[in-house]
């Protein structure tokens, strides 16, 4: 078919003759556009093909009436569209997932756990920096109050006292943590 004088009403529009034509023409070149767009998805640049050579079908009357040369960037428009609305309706819709990620997610005892972990934490940031050392040595490192003492280069005396507060404000900041998040937890 020459693109330059000829018009599609020349190519009759019955038993798939306009569709094999148009393929013929511009199913190359649709491709091609078509795969730049998807990332080289070949599946779905065959997909959109298909649809863009249906759509044309279905306005055979409306391509009839156009030039040759108007055809093709009526195609790639359509063409677009189809890939734009392919993209919207993967983001859309939540990804599925197999089977062995969802081992992989924890289990209700492993988010307990990590839940407390994260809620101590924050707790421990609230204490100054000596006691919070101080429990970090012993509670968390599992020192000894000898150990630990040596460690931070204090006495054992004024490590049980920071301990002590230490673990009063600790309590402290739990309950009003509690408090905030209410009993719903």
């Amino acid at each position: 078919m020459n693109t330059s004088t000829n018009r599609i009403d020349q190519l009759p529009a019955q038993d798939g003759a306009l569709v094999e034509g148009l393929y013929r023409e511009h199913g190359t070149a649709l491709f091609r556009f078509i795969a730049g767009l998807t990332g080289g998805d070949r599946q779905l640049a065959e997909d959109v093909v298909q649809e863009t050579l249906l759509r044309a079908w279905k306005h055979a009357e409306r391509l009839c009436a156009m030039e040759s040369a108007s055809i093709r960037p009526w195609l790639i428009t359509v063409a677009r569209r189809l890939v734009i609305d392919a993209h919207r309706a993967r983001t859309a819709r939540p990804r599925e997932t197999d089977a062995s990620a969802l081992e992989v997610l924890p289990g209700p005892d492993e988010m307990s756990q990590a839940l407390e972990t994260m809620t101590v934490s924050d707790a421990l940031d609230t204490l100054s920096p000596f006691h919070r050392e101080a429990l970090v040595e012993t509670y968390l490192k599992g020192r000894t109050i000898a150990q630990a003492s040596a460690h931070l280069g204090v006495p054992a005396s004024t490590l049980k006292s920071r301990i002590y507060y230490a673990s009063h404000a600790m309590r402290l900041a739990l309950q009003e943590r509690d408090q905030k998040e209410g009993p719903g937890r």
